[in-house]
C-alpha cells in the first residue's frame, strides 16, 4: 500500500485489512511515498515523521509492515522502481498487488512507466462512494491487460481524507478516533500541520 501517509488514517488500515482478506495477501507492505512526483516537497511533512506515524498506526497488527524502501532513494519516487526493489528483495515468484482507492486508479494512464509496471503487479482500487464505474473506465481503457490487472474492491465507506484531519488540526478540531490513538499523541508532541498551507 503506497502513499504519502500524511497522515496515516483508520481509512488506510480498514481498507488494507479488507483488501488482505479478501485476496488472501500474505502482508500488506505500507510503502510512505518518498519523494511524490506529483507534489511538492513544500506541500509534504518530511518523511521520518510520516514513516514514524505509518510504523505506529500499523504495529498493533502482525499482516502489517512498514518499507523505508522510499526514504531511502533519492530523486522521484517512482512505484515501478519500487516495485523493482520489492521484486529483488522478495523474488519473483511473489505477487504484488497495489492497494490505493479509486481516486488515484483514475489517474493511472498518467503514471511513469504504467504498462510495464501493470506487468509486474496487480492494483487495487477500494471503492469509495460514486467511484465505482471510474475504475471499470479505467479497466475498459487498458484493455485486456486491464482486466487482468486492475480490480476494484467494495470496502466499508469512510469518508476521511488526510486533507480533512490537516485542516481540523489547523483548526482545533478533533481528530479522535480519526487515526490511531499514538498516531495522534504524536502529531500532537511533534506539532504537526499547525500552520502549514494546504
Amino acid at each position: 500500500m503506497g502513499g504519502t501517509f500524511d497522515p496515516i488514517h483508520i481509512g488506510h488500515l480498514v481498507t488494507a485489512e479488507a483488501v488482505r482478506m479478501e485476496y488472501g495477501l500474505d502482508v500488506v507492505l505500507f510503502v510512505p511515498a518518498g519523494h511524490p512526483p506529483h507534489k511538492s516537497d513544500a506541500l509534504i511533512t518530511p518523511m521520518l515523521h510520516r514513516y514514524n506515524m505509518t510504523v505506529m498506526a500499523t504495529c498493533s497488527n502482525p499482516f502489517f509492515y512498514v518499507s523505508s524502501i522510499e526514504m531511502e532513494r533519492s530523486g522521484p519516487s517512482y512505484t515501478i522502481d519500487t516495485v523493482k526493489e520489492l521484486i529483488k528483495q522478495y523474488g519473483e515468484q511473489t505477487e504484488f498487488y497495489f492497494i490505493t482507492g479509486t481516486d488515484t486508479i483514475h489517474e493511472l494512464p498518467t503514471w511513469h512507466n504504467i504498462t510495464e509496471l501493470l506487468q509486474l503487479c496487480r492494483f487495487v482500487g477500494a471503492t469509495r462512494p460514486g467511484c465505482n464505474s471510474m475504475v471499470d473506465s479505467i479497466i475498459e481503457r487498458f484493455g485486456k491487460i486491464g482486466s487482468q490487472r486492475i480490480h476494484h474492491l467494495a470496502t466499508p465507506e469512510l469518508e476521511i481524507s488526510s486533507t480533512d484531519i490537516r485542516e481540523r488540526i489547523r483548526e482545533g478540531r478533533s481528530i479522535k478516533y480519526i487515526v490511531p490513538e499514538n498516531v495522534e499523541r504524536y502529531i500532537l508532541k511533534e506539532n504537526l500541520y499547525q500552520y502549514r498551507s494546504k
